[in-house]
């Protein structure tokens, strides 16, 4: 009867779809079945915190997902605010209930022998400007973390040979200083040089097209899904899935959380950490297939 009285409040007085009522119904009726059968004499007014504690706790010790989780007490506390509004029960036993947070998807990033392959690999890049050039693109995201549109806003100015450094404009235009290794220093050093071959007028642009023009976002894009498509099989294939091995590399090589957050450009070190869960999981991974008894 209460249920119903729901169901009808929102189908008539809220204007919900029949598709989210028959999920709320779903959701309620998996507690009305969870209480009852902690004890069949149980109704919608007797319930408390603790019962609906115990509910989230059993739907995350079956393997439900916190997104679900949140979903069907979402659902629950939708129908308490109801019941307390029609004056069916006088307070809201689950209004100080909280749900797991929601889990971060860990990073998409390539094997560094992914990686390797495909900056050393024979064939992997044509023999012609394009191809240096792309192959440059491809190791500045994988050895310094660029955001994309850090990389195609670069300027000449901003690429310091002799100090082997970038200076990047970030999010919020803040300036940052990235630092870059011998391999990367040689690799500009082929792409400098080239560029200053092209007859085109080539402006202030870092990467610019054979044409001299500033290489667009969608251009280099499409490039890197291209080549890391040659060495791996996963769907992502992103500049950003590059920022991820960068920092997912840094820290499997022991360098320490707060410097791969000045790197990257990261506001606040929370940000950061996801990287450590998904270094965590190679060493899970590394201990699964190597130990005897894993």
């Amino acid at each position: 009867m209460l249920l119903q009285s729901f169901f009808d409040y929102m189908r008539y007085e809220r204007g919900a779809s029949e598709k989210t009522i028959e999920g709320y119904r779903s959701d309620l009726k998996a507690f009305e079945s969870f209480y009852k059968s902690l004890d069949s004499a149980l109704s919608w007014d007797m319930i408390d915190a603790d019962m609906a504690r115990e509910w989230i706790v059993s739907i995350m010790e079956r393997g439900g997902k916190a997104s679900s989780v949140q979903r069907r007490l979402s659902a629950l506390k939708s129908l308490y605010r109801f019941l307390q509004l029609r004056g069916f029960v006088g307070h809201n036993p689950v209004a100080g209930v909280t749900a797991p947070k929601k889990e971060r998807p860990l990073p998409t990033f390539v094997r560094e022998e992914e990686m390797e392959h495909l900056l050393e690999g024979e064939g992997m890049f044509p023999n012609t400007y394009e191809g240096r050039r792309d192959r440059l693109i491809i190791a500045m995201f994988y050895e310094t973390g660029l955001r994309l549109s850090e990389l195609v806003g670069l300027n000449l100015a901003d690429v310091d040979v002799s100090a082997q450094v970038l200076r990047v404009i970030g999010k919020g235009n803040k300036q940052r200083i990235v630092p870059f290794g011998g391999g990367l220093l040689h690799l500009i050093n082929i792409y400098i040089g080239e560029r200053a071959t092209l007859t085109a007028e080539t402006g202030q642009c870092f990467f610019v097209t054979r044409e001299g023009r500033c290489l667009r976002p969608d251009e280099v894009r499409t490039m890197v899904k291209r080549q890391l498509g040659m060495v791996t099989l996963q769907q992502k294939r992103t500049p950003h899935v590059l920022r991820h091995t960068f920092a997912t590399s840094m820290l499997n090589h022991q360098a320490d959380l707060q410097s791969v957050k000045e790197l990257l450009g990261h506001e606040k070190l929370s940000t950061t950490e996801i990287y450590t869960h998904t270094t965590f999981e190679e060493l899970k991974k590394a201990y699964d297939t190597a130990h005897p008894r894993a």
